[in-house]
């Protein structure tokens, strides 16, 4: 019989999987008899409420040269970070549930959240913070709060997209799962809102922001 503590440790590390994997290969776990049931599934961990540890977004250089043709300025709001070419946004909060893989889509469900960080860009006299970035497992979305000059412009918008094509194997170290090589795209979102911000076309929805490295406390929580 697993543990209580080895299912949290499940938990986390299917989470962070799941926050890079395309909801497209997701989906296409689901048995179709498990699904026709009329009784839902029974989660096989459940983590709820996480705290600590980070995402981190190493930025493409296509990127942050294309920020720079258009004189935009990156920077970092609240308890953010800009290390080492990396975005770095704490973890806050979040909740997890692990089901049997097939037994119902998404199997893993939750949220990722990272409430009071995020990032800007500035240009011209005009500021867009993007803020309280929250990642939806089921659906391989980053949603987030958009201000523009310090006005709301939209809130829980989708704004990045992820894509776990290109993902390393999981790493477990000590209380941590760690997951890294997660593509981070601007979302159609995003890009229409930024070109329409900063008067430009170049912002492009398949534009790479970087690749990101997820790290979860698998001991947070109940």
């Amino acid at each position: 019989m697993t543990t209580f503590k080895n299912r949290k440790l499940v938990a986390g590390i299917a989470m962070a999987a799941a926050a890079a994997v395309p909801v497209t290969i997701v989906a296409t776990t689901m048995d179709s008899a498990t699904a026709s049931s009329s009784t839902p599934p029974k989660a096989l961990a459940h983590i709820s409420a996480l705290t600590g540890e980070t995402t981190a977004v190493a930025l493409d250089k296509g990127f942050t040269d294309a920020l720079t043709s258009l004189k935009l300025k990156p920077g970092v709001v609240g308890t953010a970070k800009l290390t080492d070419g990396s975005l770095v946004f704490p973890i806050s909060g979040g909740n997890v549930s692990y089901y049997k893989p097939g037994s119902i889509s998404p199997y893993v469900q939750g949220q990722l959240q990272h409430e009071g960080s995020g990032f800007s860009l500035e240009a011209g006299g005009t500021k867009v913070e993007i803020t309280n970035l929250n990642v939806d497992p089921g659906v391989s979305r980053v949603y987030g709060d958009v201000l523009v000059n310090g006005k709301v412009a939209a809130t829980s918008a989708y704004v990045l997209t992820l894509n776990g094509t290109t993902l390393k194997p999981l790493q477990a170290e000590g209380n941590t799962a760690i997951l890294e090589g997660t593509k981070v795209f601007v979302s159609p979102v995003a890009a229409g809102l930024l070109n329409d911000t900063f008067k430009t076309d170049a912002v492009t929805e398949d534009l790479l922001v970087g690749v990101a490295k997820i790290t979860v406390n698998t001991t947070s929580g109940d």
